[in-house]
């Protein structure tokens, strides 16, 4: 399957966009896959094939990097890909009873999506969250102090089409698509919705402004 003419005008015109913020053409790779994920919900051969002609680089090289990092997926992710954080701490938290029991309540293992291609599942290393262990992501937004229960019922809403709000961030959840053209730097106008901080990780704040301390003046 080769790209439609349309669907080719609107990802070229997108990709000379983001190529025109590099220096150097080449730099623009990663983005650009992101960009050709969002069309097709994972890294096709045909966006590969996309991205080294615009870029001028050969295949080979688009799929070194392509299949180098996590992110860029090798087969289709659901409309809302469900990571579950099995890094020390969130799995002593309990991070690994949550993926076992959402692995079974979802029928699906790790890189793997529901027949109806609404969720797709990752066993991820960290979310570079450990104050609100255990932490799982839905397209790379929080879901923070999760148990096995609410992880299942946040699945369950998400496949019912209900409206689901992430911990910290926007008010409402995108998809993977959207959240990988977001992710290829085009913006979708959300980054200051909702906090980005909470809880646990304000904490420190709070002491310091309580006994008036501040940080040394250079």
């Amino acid at each position: 399957m080769t790209y439609s003419p349309e669907i080719r005008e609107r990802l070229e015109r997108d990709a000379k966009e983001i190529i025109g913020r590099y220096p150097k053409t080449r730099s623009a790779l990663l983005p650009l896959l992101h960009l050709v994920q969002s069309e097709d919900g994972y890294v096709s051969d045909d966006g590969q094939e996309f991205c080294a002609e615009l870029l001028g680089i050969s295949k080979a090289e688009v799929t070194g990097v392509a299949t180098f990092y996590t992110m860029y997926k090798r087969k289709p992710a659901g409309e809302y890909h469900v990571g579950v954080c099995i890094n020390a701490l969130c799995a002593v938290m309990g991070g690994d009873q949550i993926w076992e029991e959402l692995s079974e309540h979802v029928g699906v293992g790790h890189e793997e999506a529901t027949a109806d291609g609404k969720i797709s599942l990752e066993r991820l290393e960290c979310n570079a969250a450990c104050d609100f262990a255990p932490v799982m992501m839905v397209n790379w937004e929080f879901f923070d102090n999760q148990t096995p229960a609410s992880a299942k019922q946040l699945v369950d809403d998400l496949r019912d089409g209900k409206d689901v709000a992430p911990t910290r961030g926007p008010k409402k959840l995108c998809t993977f698509k959207q959240a990988s053209r977001v992710l290829s730097g085009l913006p979708d106008e959300l980054a200051g919705e909702g906090p980005s901080a909470a809880g646990a990780s304000l904490e420190g704040l709070k002491v310091a402004k309580a006994k008036g301390w501040k940080a040394p003046e250079a």
